[in-house]
């Protein structure tokens, strides 16, 4: 089976990528109001972006969750997300930008990550968690399926566990393989087993350069 998915997912869309996964979050509220699930780790108050020519992955999984951290003023604050993971991943002209705001003296100072480019190797992940915030590509899955419990879902990596904010009798979905082309993507945390970035180049720039 193989399903295509064109365009881009936004907020007011995101049922796009990940259909009734918001309001799976509420059920995560009740549970942590009552204790039964731990924080994971504190996200910084940056979201960062990143983009790719193509991001081809096998044993495909995602499912709703919550990252909680802090404000750049240093407020709690918690943000609903898509959780895609993969088994492995290849990615092809890997872009990553992330914004710092008010430097004292230089203003904004953007930091611009870039690897798997022309002349060099793609860019290689296993066991890779990517919390997604909003995401725009070409996507083919194949022998996909949607609406599994997010506990049950076999064919990726499996839920991140560890403490994390996520509904384990939740909404997700799976795919042996996931095609992504033209990938525009902003996130909030990136988790990997291993992750090999050939042709790696990190650079500093002031004012706001990113990579879309």
């Amino acid at each position: 089976m193989e399903s295509q998915v064109r365009g881009g997912t936004r907020w007011k869309r995101f049922a796009v990528v990940m259909v009734p996964s918001v309001a799976a979050t509420a059920c995560i509220g009740v549970a942590l109001a009552q204790g039964a699930l731990a924080a994971s780790f504190s996200v910084s108050g940056q979201s960062f972006k990143v983009s790719a020519d193509s991001l081809v992955g096998t044993g495909f999984e995602q499912y709703g969750a919550i990252d909680s951290g802090y404000t750049m003023d240093g407020k709690k604050t918690a943000h609903p997300v898509a959780v895609s993971a993969f088994k492995h991943a290849e990615i092809t002209n890997l872009c990553q930008s992330v914004v710092t705001p008010d430097v004292p003296v230089f203003g904004n100072v953007s930091l611009i990550l870039r690897a798997g480019g022309e002349g060099h190797d793609k860019v290689q992940a296993d066991n890779i968690y990517i919390d997604v915030a909003d995401l725009n590509a070409d996507a083919t899955f194949d022998n996909i399926d949607i609406g599994v419990a997010a506990k049950d879902a076999s064919k990726g990596p499996g839920m991140k566990g560890g403490g994390e904010q996520a509904n384990p009798f939740g909404f997700a979905q799976q795919a042996d393989k996931a095609t992504l082309v033209g990938v525009k993507q902003t996130a909030w945390a990136t988790t990997a087993g291993t992750f090999k970035l050939s042709g790696l180049h990190m650079s500093l720039a002031t004012g706001v350069k990113e990579c879309y």
